[in-house]
This record gives C-alpha cells, structure tokens and sequence, in this order.
C-alpha cells in the first residue's frame, strides 16, 4: 500500500509586515500554479511575522504584531488554504495567549479552511528569544495518508520532543525553522539523527538568505536526505514522500535489520529516568498504531 505526500518547501525570507497577508497570498498562488499536485505546502518559522532584523527591535515587532488564535490573521490564512483547496503550515505565527502570554505557535489549516492544529515552541531559544515556552506536544491526521507531528526549529536539539512525536504516532515531523546562524550545519545533521532513531520522515524548512542560513532539507525514516536545498537561496523545495515507508522500515528495520521500537517485551523490567522523574515502560514502549501496540 503506497501513502504519498506531495510536499512543496518554501524557503523564502520573511514577509515585510506592511504587505503579509497579500504577498503570502501570491507567493501560495505561485506554488499552486508551478506544482498543481501539491498537497501539504510548509513556510519556515516566523514567516509571517515581520521580522527582518535580530535583538531588541524584533522583540518589540513580535509583541506588537501578536494576536490571538481566534484573531484576524489565522481567519485569512484558513480563507487562503480553503480557496487554494490544500493543506497549509504557514510557518509559525505570534500568538497572544488568554493571560497575555507571547507564544511562537506553528498553525495547519486543512483543506476546508479549518485551524486543524496549533503547536507552542516548547523549546524558545533562551535567551535570545522572548516568547513564553508551550506545555505539550501535538500531532495532527491528513486523512487517507497519515499522522504529521509538529516541533519548531530548536526543538530539533531536544530528542524528547521528536521522541514524544513518533510515540504518539507521527510518521512525519514537521520542523519549522528561522535559523539565522552558523549551527544550520548542525541541525541539518539533527534533522537525520531524529529521522533515524525514531524511523520517521523529518521535513526542516528554514529562512532563505540574507536573514536565514537556508539548507532546507526532506529526510527519509532511514536518515537519507531525499530532497535539499544546497544554499541559502530562495526555492521552493519539492518532494513527494511516502508515508507507508515508515511502516515499512518499522516492520522490517533500519537497513533492515534495526526495529528498536520492538526492543522490549512486557516482561522486561522498567527503567527508571530519574532525569524525567519517571520511567520506559516495556508495556508502554511502543507508538501508537504499531501493529504490536
């Protein structure tokens, strides 16, 4: 059985602030007019938020622009991906929280026009970033086609966040990124490594130059890098992937011969993380809908 998602990767600079709903707008009209079979269509981290400079003026643009998920701006962009009939992660945008709280929040609209999920950067880059931390994972379903996991940018060095993702089921994380700096080296590395031990598809996209380093790049579930940027240029990354390759190296193994979420049996005895202050349950162990599950 074949599960294919064509994906289109838009590693573009940031949208000035005065013009982002109609250039977003055209630049989404670009993608469906060059690649009509698009089905999910991913911008990077902070793409609609304005910000073409780095320190204390960013901050203060995050704050003025933030608004809440019931507000004006997701309103439009549900309009947009229900017009252009697609799935859309628009990046991430600038949520005001019910307290007043700033939260980086990745957004997914589906097809309809429906705010499908919403995710809160668990991980802010401290202490150069001011937003308010998230308090749980999220994944969301494409029907027909298969669970997609959320995580931005500096969750990738967390492997708890990627970890907690495939158990819950997510054959494919999606990362936003806004990297501006030299360890875009570093993450592109991460993005296979979280690929690898966890035999799910990661898919980084991050800013295009002058602001961002660039170096999008699609991974498989075996860490092979199917599709990539090679520079910090703008480009719209294009990739169909098949998420009944994760079921694949999953039954049959990495390079088929590693199935570690098949390591435990129910009789093993747990392993206390008393970093975490709990446990790896051998009952608990495998993610959701592994056919041993």
């Amino acid at each position: 059985m074949s599960r294919p998602l064509p994906l289109a990767l838009a590693q573009l600079p940031p949208i000035p602030a005065k013009a982002q709903l109609r250039d977003f707008a055209a630049e989404m009209e670009s993608i469906r007019s060059r690649f009509p079979d698009t089905r999910l269509a991913v911008f990077p981290e902070l793409h609609l938020c304005g910000v073409d400079t780095l320190g204390a003026q960013a901050h203060e643009q995050l704050q003025e622009i933030a608004e809440p998920l019931d507000g004006s701006r997701v309103k439009a962009l549900g309009e947009l991906a229900g017009d252009l009939g697609m799935w859309l992660i628009p990046g991430t945008v600038c949520e005001r929280g019910p307290e007043g709280q700033l939260y980086n929040t990745a957004v997914v609209f589906s097809p309809e026009g429906r705010l499908e999920a919403s995710y809160r950067k668990i991980f802010p880059w401290r202490p150069s970033e001011p937003y308010d931390p998230g308090d749980r994972f999220v994944v969301f379903d494409i029907p027909g086609t298969g669970r997609i996991g959320l995580s931005i940018c500096y969750d990738a060095w967390f492997p708890e966040v990627a970890r907690h993702l495939a158990w819950m089921g997510a054959e494919v994380i999606v990362n936003p990124v806004m990297t501006t700096t030299a360890d875009r080296a570093q993450e592109t590395v991460l993005a296979r490594a979280n690929a690898i031990v966890n035999q799910v598809y990661v898919v980084s996209v991050n800013t295009a130059g002058p602001l961002g380093r660039g170096h999008s790049l699609v991974v498989d579930p075996e860490g092979r890098v199917r599709a990539e940027a090679t520079g910090d240029g703008s480009t719209i990354l294009t990739d169909v992937i098949d998420l009944d390759d994760v079921t694949r190296v999953r039954t049959y193994g990495t390079a088929g011969v590693t199935r570690m979420w098949d390591q435990f049996t129910p009789d093993d005895t747990p392993i206390e993380l008393p970093l975490y202050g709990g446990r790896i349950d051998p009952r608990t162990w495998r993610p959701h809908g592994h056919p041993a599950a």
